[in-house]
């Protein structure tokens, strides 16, 4: 699931490709295939899949808990396909989703048996989940038998020990995991954790959103993948180190952060620099870095440009309940020091004390009067 290791395949290839002679003929490498042309080969294989086979035990009370297990349709009427849950208005609820990637649109489904009750990873947070991964794959025709669509289980974690960085895996997980929640979490006496209403699916897969052209291990080239999942914790990451998690960048609150191409508008791109915020170390473009902005210490006050506070605490600038762009005259629950008038001798007095004030965001404009 990790995309370096896609990367340094790639790498290895192309030292391979130099080293050659041109009158060395052993080794000719297969192109990737068009992004299109495989999507709609993908997408035929997975719809095939949904309408074909049935979750096993769907009613289950407990199912969200337990291990999915899809079957071949062999009774049509008592056995509903996976489809049959598109948009159900219960669980299990089989729903889907437009992805914007390699210049299509892929339409990917996952299947929510249940959603969990506590925080969601924003797309580029550590995930803790169990989960089973098959690749689709259909087996060649022969003069007595159809070729047929099947799967074949490639990797498998029950007892996950470690946060998967969605930045890092494959697109799939990025999109879907942020549309689950995680549950409870209960330390043992005996050294274990028992996970509770924490949320459960399955993702299916086409190889754009996969591993596409490179495979993976056991996993052949372009093949279609599913994986179902139980989502047991979050490790919020913070991968511009600006003291401001992520997942607090997500400025228009979609759940998903993203580095787009040149020219598209980025909603979580604050000073519209093109470098979205969670990559950015000064999101507001003021020439003061973010993490600066926001660690300035607490401190007593004192005297202030002749101004006596007294021993009264200064409020630092804070991430979450302060916005960065509010001018002067508008109030924040917190905050940098904010010019608040002129004394009776002309000079500028700043409000350093009130947890509720006037205040200003920490920038060239304003710093040297603080």
């Amino acid at each position: 699931m990790n995309k370096f290791k896609y990367y340094f395949i790639v790498i290895i290839t192309s030292l391979s490709l130099f080293s050659c002679s041109k009158d060395d003929n052993s080794f000719t490498p297969e192109p990737l295939k068009d992004y299109a042309d495989q999507y709609k080969t993908d997408s035929t294989a997975i719809k095939e899949y949904l309408d074909t086979y049935y979750l096993d035990d769907a009613d289950n009370a407990n199912l969200a808990d337990n291990d999915v297990v899809f079957k071949k349709i062999t009774d049509a009427v008592n056995q509903k396909s996976i489809m049959s849950y598109l948009n159900s208005p219960t669980f299990p609820k089989l729903l889907k989703k437009e992805v914007e990637l390699h210049d299509i649109t892929y339409t990917l489904y996952y299947l929510v048996l249940r959603e969990g009750t506590g925080d969601s990873p924003c797309n580029v947070d550590g995930v803790l989940a169990a989960y089973k991964g098959d690749y689709l794959y259909r087996t060649t025709a022969t003069a007595t038998t159809s070729s047929e669509l099947l799967t074949k289980e490639f990797e498998k974690v029950t007892y996950p020990q470690s946060f998967l960085n969605l930045y890092q895996l494959v697109t799939g997980w990025s999109e879907v995991f942020p549309e689950f929640k995680i549950g409870t979490s209960t330390p043992k006496s005996d050294g274990t954790v028992e996970h509770s209403g924490f949320g459960s699916g399955v993702m299916f897969l086409p190889s754009g959103l996969g591993y596409y052209g490179s495979g993976q291990g056991t996993i052949p080239s372009y093949s279609p993948l599913i994986f179902s999942f139980k989502l047991y914790g979050v490790s919020r990451s913070d991968l511009d180190n600006d003291g401001v998690p992520s997942y607090l960048e997500d400025i228009n609150g979609d759940g998903y952060v993203y580095s787009l191409a040149s020219g598209v508008v980025n909603p979580d791109d604050s000073d519209k620099d093109g470098i979205p915020d969670f990559l950015d170390t000064d999101d507001d473009g003021d020439g003061y870095t973010t993490r600066y902005e926001i660690t300035k210490p607490t401190n007593e006050v004192g005297i202030v440009n002749g101004f006596n506070f007294g021993l009264s605490k200064y409020y630092p600038y804070d991430p979450v309940d302060d916005n960065p762009f509010t001018t002067y005259n508008e109030k924040e629950p917190r905050g940098i020091p904010a010019f608040v008038g002129k004394d009776t001798n002309g000079k500028d007095m700043f409000d350093y004390t009130s947890s509720v004030r006037l205040r200003v965001h920490l920038d060239k404009n304003y710093s040297k009067k603080q």
